[in-house]
């Protein structure tokens, strides 16, 4: 795979910041890490490898969890969620990502 195809599949890895109770409270703790959606076939390398390279951070650590399917039901139509995949980024000490955009 040339360089240029590896970027752009890079670029492809992260869906979108997920924000969730959970994600807010590993934010704000001791450990800054950030929650990702990503795609299912993508890996903890190819997750770090992204974000270093949009966010031009350093990643201490990746963790990435599996979401399965959901069956939901509406009336008598019933209908599945998709599964998607969720990855917890730590960020290395003196590195920050704002996802807001806030300024101080």
């Amino acid at each position: 795979m040339s360089t240029n195809a590896h970027r752009e599949r890079l670029m492809q890895v992260l869906l979108s910041p997920h924000v969730s109770e959970k994600s807010t409270a590993v934010a704000g703790g001791g450990a800054k890490q950030v929650v990702f959606k990503v795609r299912l076939d993508a890996t903890k390398a190819d997750i770090r490898q992204a974000v270093e390279l949009l966010f031009e951070v350093k990643v201490e650590r990746v963790s990435v969890t599996r979401m399965p399917a959901k069956v939901k039901r509406f009336g008598t139509n019933q209908g599945r969620r998709s599964a998607w995949k969720k990855a917890y980024v730590r960020l290395a000490a003196g590195h920050d990502i704002d996802l807001i955009g806030a300024e101080a």
